[in-house]
């Protein structure tokens, strides 16, 4: 039933909630999953520190989507990983649009952000207004 799955995250506690019910739904035919971490820029252009931090954050995000894919793995289920730079809601619709054909987007209702959620809107709540495929929302 559900083939193939996206998995954004941010590595937040919410998104390792999620991350045990994608490992649970490979009872339901689950195969593969396509792991998105996005790094916001957003902050990082505002406070000048995109060129310094922005390579140690890629570097980190990648080995933890390294770990990530080895659980996944070790559930049974083929995994892609993508560390992409941008707005995190922007880069989950593009990753959609790119690879197509998901069966089910599992995310976290919030992330790491909540003040910034509660500012601009949560990355969630914008996924689930323009997402084309089917949503599992997972809460605290």
């Amino acid at each position: 039933m559900f083939k193939k799955i996206l998995f954004p995250t941010d590595f937040s506690d919410i998104s390792k909630k999620a991350l045990e019910h994608i490992k649970q739904l490979k009872a339901a035919g689950a195969e593969e999953v396509v792991a998105l971490h996005a790094i916001d820029d957003r902050t990082l252009i505002e406070a000048g520190y995109v060129d310094s931090i922005l390579e140690q954050l890629k570097d980190q995000s990648q080995k933890s989507m390294t770990d990530l894919a080895r659980e996944l793995e070790d559930a049974g289920l083929r995994v892609q990983t993508f560390v992409r730079v941008g707005v995190p809601f922007a880069q989950i619709l593009a990753m959609e649009k790119e690879i197509g054909d998901f069966s089910l987007v599992v995310m976290g209702s919030h992330g790491k952000s909540n003040i910034l959620d509660a500012l601009m809107g949560s990355v969630a709540e914008k996924v689930v207004r323009k997402c084309k495929a089917p949503i599992l929302i997972v809460k605290r």
